[in-house]
């Protein structure tokens, strides 16, 4: 039986973690800032100090806080990188996605025209190393005894090395999701029934764009990778309606 919202108990850690967490995106607390102390806490939100405790466990879940013991130890703004940043909104894309039931066309078309976003930057910061990290994947990929799974990693990767060589780490975050989480998915659904060779020239094409700095041929191949996508997942999904 569900309780009425009048007799509900209010989550008490939750408003406080809020409150923390509200402060520190406002820039009252910064990187490195240390917290008050619990008992101080909880004389602020006028709460016991348990509830505090769980409210800033609350806030270390969220990689917002660390904790130090010791002396000089404390509850601490914890400095998020942004690798660490990507990996978390990776998982939560992919939670999204997962749970959420979203058209595969939707998804493909949100994935492919945020990645063309970058290709401007890429084509034009590109390094060697940038260019050496997807020939390596596209040699990857060649392998003929190259598993489904690495195959798909190898895909994920390279698209990962076009994205990182436009060097703009906020681009890099905003797209870990898309790169990360959508190409996963979608390789799920087509790599039974794609071809690798196709893959693999659509590849090689991209890279050689990107190291001729040609902006407009490297959108091309992303807009061809697209509609071949689309046409695995369209096909794959009406086998499936098929045999259902």
């Amino acid at each position: 039986m569900k309780r009425s919202k009048r007799n509900q108990t209010p989550d008490l850690p939750a408003q406080i973690a809020k409150a923390i967490r509200d402060s520190i995106l406002a820039g009252d607390l910064m990187a490195d800032d240390r917290l008050p102390s619990e008992a101080d806490l909880a004389e602020t939100f006028a709460v016991s100090r348990p509830t505090v405790r769980e409210a800033l466990k609350r806030l270390a879940a969220q990689s917002l806080i660390r904790t130090e013991r010791g002396a000089f130890g404390g509850a601490f703004v914890r400095r998020l990188s942004y690798k660490e940043a990507q990996a978390l909104h990776a998982t939560a894309s992919t939670l999204l996605l997962s749970i959420n039931e979203v058209d595969f066309d939707i998804a493909c078309e949100a994935r492919f025209a945020m990645e063309k976003s970058c290709t401007a930057l890429a084509a034009l910061r590109r390094t060697g190393d940038d260019l050496a990290a997807m020939r390596a994947e596209i040699h990857r990929q060649s392998q003929p005894d190259l598993s489904d799974e690495a195959f798909c990693a190898s895909d994920v990767a390279l698209h990962r090395a076009l994205v990182d060589a436009a060097a703009n780490p906020i681009l890099s975050y905003q797209l870990a999701g898309a790169v990360e989480a959508m190409q996963p998915l979608m390789n799920m659904i087509t790599f039974s029934a794609r071809s690798r060779g196709q893959i693999v020239r659509l590849h090689t094409r991209l890279t050689d764009a990107v190291e001729a700095r040609d902006t407009i041929g490297a959108d091309t191949v992303l807009s061809e990778l697209e509609s071949y996508t689309l046409e695995l997942g369209k096909r794959f999904i009406a086998s499936r309606a098929a045999s259902g």
